[in-house]
């Protein structure tokens, strides 16, 4: 993980990718209540320095990399996985060949 930039730009990357876990009713979901609540506890107002910012602003960015993680190795499993023991012809057919034909037309 490089810089963590932005703490806003986190959260907006962090809340997408809940939406794309959760799907359309992401917003009802408790990690979406918890981040923006944790995130509205810790900002940086006129009244208060909070030191734990950069804190919670490494452990976003860190989640955040899960998340995307475990969504980019889920679409890999998904197009890469092997889908069980295929016939003789399909796997000649991938590598390009083709099965010789059987005399009598058997094959």
């Amino acid at each position: 993980m490089a810089a963590l930039g932005a703490p806003l730009r986190t959260l907006r990357a962090l809340l997408r990718e809940l939406r794309y876990a959760a799907g359309r009713h992401y917003r009802d979901s408790p990690a979406y209540r918890h981040v923006l609540a944790a995130f509205r506890a810790h900002r940086v107002t006129s009244e208060k320095l909070c030191r734990a910012q950069q804190e919670l602003h490494f452990q976003a960015a860190t989640y955040l990399c899960l998340l995307r993680s475990v969504r980019e190795h889920e679409a890999l499993h998904r197009e890469y996985h092997g889908k069980g023991e295929r016939s003789p012809e399909e796997v000649a057919g991938l590598v390009g060949f083709r099965l010789p034909q059987q005399p009598g037309g058997k094959g």
